[in-house]
This record gives C-alpha cells, sequence and structure tokens, in this order.
C-alpha cells in the first residue's frame, strides 16, 4: 500500500490523518494532510529544505511535536511545504520539510494553520501492518 493522507471532520477545526507502511511514512503523511489544508500540493515545488528536531515522551506526543514543527516553520519562515523526511529513532525525530516561499497570488492558500492540538492524537499500527498518525489542527 502506498502511503496517503485525508483529512476529517472536527467542529471548527480539521483533523489531520497520515497512513504509511511505516511510522515515518505516517508522520511524513500527516504532516503533508496539514499543510493540503492551506495549498493543494500540486500548487507547490520543493525548492528550498529545512531541518527540523524534536522529542518528546511517548510517539504520540512526538507527532504533536513534529506538526507543531511544521505550523511554526511555515509561520516564522512564510513557506508552504509539500515534501516531507522522517527518521525516528524512540521519542527523537530528525525531519526535513521541502518546499517554497508563499506566494499568496499563486498558491492562493485557504485557510490557516494556528496550531496542531492534542484532540484525537493516535499514533497506531492497524491490524493490517499499516500505521496510523492523526490529530486535529485548529485552523
Amino acid at each position: 500500500m502506498a502511503p496517503f493522507f485525508e483529512h476529517f471532520e472536527h467542529q471548527a477545526d480539521m483533523g489531520v490523518r497520515g497512513f504509511g507502511r511505516t511510522c515515518e511514512e505516517a508522520f511524513e503523511q500527516a504532516a503533508l494532510a496539514l499543510t493540503s489544508v492551506v495549498v493543494p500540493p500540486e500548487l507547490i515545488a520543493a525548492r528550498e529544505t529545512v531541518s527540523v528536531h524534536c522529542s518528546a515522551g511517548d510517539i504520540e506526543l512526538l507527532l504533536l511535536d513534529w506538526l507543531s514543527a511544521v505550523v511554526y516553520q511555515m509561520a516564522v519562515r512564510k513557506m508552504i511545504f509539500k515534501q516531507f523526511r522522517v527518521r525516528i529513532f524512540g521519542t527523537k525525530l530528525e525531519g526535513e520539510l521541502g518546499g517554497e516561499p508563499l506566494d499568496v497570488a499563486r498558491h492562493q492558500p485557504g485557510v490557516e494553520v494556528k496550531a496542531a492540538t492534542a484532540t484525537a492524537l493516535r499514533v497506531a499500527q492497524l491490524a493490517d501492518g499499516t500505521w496510523l498518525a492523526q490529530s486535529v489542527v485548529d485552523v
């Protein structure tokens, strides 16, 4: 099964859910789901790379830190991302974000993601072996 992402409704916010063959792929897809809330991925070019490092007490909090790092980098650098590389070592994560500066005219952003939240936070390996990584983001 190829990695993929989806969104799910949650009151006034948006749920992001990533699936992958590995936990790392699920984290990558969850980040892609998050950024696709703002701009469709096909409108983004991966021209620049940004490195991030996260650590947390458990794997679910690591997902929350990862998604929060993506939101932070979008806000501080005024960039939008579409490519993600994740390496997880226990409860530490090394990641790379590939994207470009946000061009409002070309990207036509939909909504702003303000924060990743612990609402519906889940990281799990499903019965079929697929990994799931999900959270609700505040928009």
